[in-house]
């Protein structure tokens, strides 16, 4: 069997794509090579918007062959359009080593290099990445700049591979013909935030937590930070009739301190920070909870939307996520709504808890999202590689 050689062009291993890689690795006609930038992402390091300091618990570099590229990877603690400094693309994007490239992003130089390096070379170049045009973006000469980037990006590109409808909307507005669009959807490991959720002893946590069983709980896991509108959350839930139900807060960030001055001062009970979890954990909380809410403008995606849809929340969150226009039918398994209207909000949340409509949407979560997921991923990849479909 001949193999499509494969390089997938990243600046740093990401614990969402792992999952991913390790797929289409398994897959016989593919041989994958994960091509990095730098290892920050695997070690220990400080996430701004989280105000603190990180270090993932979940395999990144098992199951699929990677390198990192020679340059500053191994120096910086985040990146940024011209850091790290790269080397070892010329020698790698050859036609003696792959047959195609993936390149995933844009918004490093290292990118562009390589786009253009493997055009260049006569190799199949796919792009992949999360670029859409509801979210604000620069203007006036940062914006023209912008412009320029992604069309000599595109440029060199074979097919761009869509995350989602909004993401197949900035290549179409670009002037990328419909055929030259594939399909990757933004996703995460559904089989493993299902299966850790339907592990989890619900009652078990809710009894370590202080929580009454027969109380409905709402839950935001997000970076506590002013684009994610954690307060307006706070004022939608206050706006509840009583008894209201639990509100539970995950994450850490720059609005932690206001936010939990509020709950103080007005003495809701009902409100806990659990501060920041990692990606083990997560799925315990999902599982605990009725309702998610992301309240954000300028969210590109917003995986954890998938996230909790595996556990079978319903969702409410505002158009300006750009998952929610692909995973959240109005009315269906959530709401959808306008950011800041803060009185939509409380009666969304207030719609999702009455007792003969809440199972029916937390079911419609669950099966929208399994038709979401890694599989399609990589049958989409097949189809750019003109390589047979999956049984």
């Amino acid at each position: 069997m001949k193999k499509v050689r494969l390089a997938w062009v990243s600046t740093h291993p990401i614990q969402y794509q792992a999952p991913l890689l390790r797929q289409i690795a398994a897959c016989p006609d593919i041989d994958l090579t994960a091509l990095f930038f730098s290892d920050f992402s695997t070690r220990s390091f400080v996430d701004p918007e989280f105000n603190r300091k990180i270090e993932w618990d979940t395999p990144m570099l098992e199951g699929f062959r990677h390198e990192f590229l020679p340059g500053t990877g191994s120096q910086v603690g985040t990146i940024k359009a011209f850091e790290p400094r790269v080397g070892g693309l010329a020698a790698r994007l050859r036609k003696s080593n792959y047959d195609a490239v993936l390149v995933q992003g844009w918004q490093h130089y290292g990118m562009l290099k390589a786009a253009w390096l493997a055009k260049r070379a006569g190799l199949q170049v796919l792009m992949r990445c999360e670029a859409t045009d509801h979210v604000a973006s620069s203007t006036g000469i940062k914006g023209k700049v912008r412009e320029a980037v992604v069309s000599f990006l595109l440029s060199n590109v074979d097919q761009c591979m869509a995350i989602g409808s909004r993401n197949r909307e900035f290549y179409l507005r670009r002037g990328v013909k419909p055929e030259n669009i594939g399909s990757m959807p933004y996703c995460v490991d559904n089989d493993h935030f299902r299966r850790r959720a339907e592990a989890t002893d619900v009652a078990a946590l809710r009894a370590q937590l202080g929580l009454d069983p027969q109380r409905p709980v709402i839950l935001y896991a997000s970076k506590l930070m002013r684009r994610k509108f954690p307060d307006h959350l706070l004022e939608a839930y206050v706006r509840l009739p009583e008894p209201r139900p639990y509100l539970l807060y995950v994450g850490d960030g720059e609005l932690k301190a206001s936010l939990e001055a509020t709950v103080s001062q007005q003495k809701l009970d009902g409100v806990h920070f659990l501060g920041f979890r990692n990606q083990s954990e997560l799925p315990s909380f999902y599982a605990l909870a009725d309702i998610f809410v992301l309240p954000s403008i300028n969210e590109t995606w917003g995986l954890v939307v998938n996230e909790a849809m595996n556990a079978g929340c319903a969702i409410v969150t505002t158009d300006q996520v750009g998952s929610a226009v692909d995973l959240v039918a109005d009315g269906k398994n959530g709401y959808v709504l306008k950011p800041g209207d803060i009185g939509a909000l409380s009666s969304a949340l207030q719609s999702c808890l009455e007792p003969q409509r809440l199972p029916a949407m937390q079911g419609a979560s669950r099966e929208r999202i399994r038709h979401w997921g890694i599989r399609e991923n990589v049958q989409g990849l097949r189809v750019a590689l003109g390589l047979p479909m999956l049984a």
